[in-house]
């Protein structure tokens, strides 16, 4: 049953509330890579996310579920946008600081927006180029210049978590298509079913608390997983695609920029990260060409 179309003030105030649990979560990734390694925290949170969602839809929908094959085959497919997200973003945090990672995904408000202009023309590309190129800018600045907080390989955390944004964005744009025909909750468990079961294999490949032992996971490391199971896979997964539903993905991407406002600051005050004139310079990249878009944006919906 496809989920009924919610109110603009709702779906708006649901995009922003994923935003900010997002954020929270780029602070919560980079603790979690203390105890686990990236495999190991992708694997977990999506696993602890898929029993949250599992149970949530068989409450609310009574396990009904109907879909065609070509939904079937596209569910696949944003199953990897999911798989791409979780793994590509954790595994960049190994080489850059929370603080960058945030100022980074706040780029994907514009990538969300120039691709759905490319692949579903919900708005001309004409409207999207110049924010693109701001926002591509600030990306840049924080991931290639090399400065002190970002990190150890800069180039290669900022390409990875860069990569984990692209990802995402396909699936904002897939989804919105598919959630004509199946609700949002079926959308959601079934692509992250998808990923948890793609990434498993992997876990032979990138072990750290497997080596290392149950005992090795500190109290906070837990607690930091437990923020991604429920408030940034559960929660903020279904509030996002509740928003995108309402609002469509250009609009809904553009509140986008408060994840890394509140990573960058929950970055500072948790993980004790320097935020220096780069980080703040980059984001100011970002936010304009946020800006940009959504003024071209408003006037062509206008």
């Amino acid at each position: 049953m496809p989920m009924a179309q919610p109110s603009t003030t709702v779906a708006y105030g649901a995009v922003v509330l994923a935003a900010v649990l997002w954020g929270g979560s780029i602070v919560a990734q980079k603790m979690a890579l203390g105890s686990f390694s990236a495999v190991e925290a992708s694997v977990l949170r999506d696993i602890g996310g898929l029993v949250i969602l599992l149970a949530t839809w068989w409450w609310q929908e009574r396990g009904t579920f109907h879909i065609t094959w070509p939904d079937a085959r596209l569910l696949g497919l944003l199953g990897l946008g999911v798989l791409g997200n979780h793994l590509l973003i954790l595994m960049g945090l190994n080489y850059v600081s929370g603080a960058v990672g945030g100022v980074i995904i706040g780029a994907s408000p514009v990538v969300t927006t120039l691709l759905s202009a490319m692949l579903i023309r919900d708005v001309p590309l004409r409207a999207v180029w110049l924010g693109a190129l701001l926002s591509f800018a600030g990306v840049g600045l924080v991931s290639v210049a090399g400065f002190q907080a970002a990190g150890e390989q800069p180039l290669l955390g900022g390409t990875l978590v860069f990569l984990g944004v692209l990802s995402w964005a396909l699936y904002s744009i897939g989804s919105r298509t598919i959630m004509e025909r199946v609700s949002a909750l079926t959308v959601n468990w079934t692509t992250l079913l998808v990923a948890t079961v793609l990434q498993i294999p992997l876990l032979w490949t990138d072990r750290k608390m497997m080596d290392a032992g149950l005992a090795s996971v500190t109290t906070s490391d837990w607690l930091a997983l437990g923020y991604l199971v429920v408030f940034a896979t559960a929660v903020a997964q279904q509030a996002w695609l509740f928003g995108v539903k309402g609002v469509g993905p250009s609009r809904a991407s553009v509140l986008g920029n408060l994840t890394p406002v509140a990573a960058i600051g929950l970055s500072a005050l948790i993980l004790h990260e320097s935020v220096g004139v780069i980080e703040l310079l980059g984001i100011g990249f970002i936010l304009a060409g946020v800006w940009a878009v959504n003024r071209q944006t408003a006037e062509v919906h206008g």
